[in-house]
């Protein structure tokens, strides 16, 4: 990842829509993006499987509350 991660992004990543971004489809940015989302509050304000799936990464303890 070379810039830094916007909400847009993240929601499109979360979203399967890796195109949109410019970012490549991998683990470590697929983190980088439930992180930012979960970082902004925003993850609890989209679709609730967005929300469920931060959640996830959160109790794996891939991401951080």
């Amino acid at each position: 990842m070379t810039t830094p991660m916007t909400t847009f992004n993240a929601a499109m990543i979360l979203d399967g829509e890796w195109e949109l971004t410019g970012y490549e489809p991998n683990e470590e940015n697929f983190l980088a993006a439930c992180q930012h989302l979960i970082n902004t509050g925003v993850a609890w304000k989209l679709q609730g499987r967005v929300g469920r799936t931060c959640d996830d990464m959160i109790r794996a303890d891939l991401c951080h509350a």
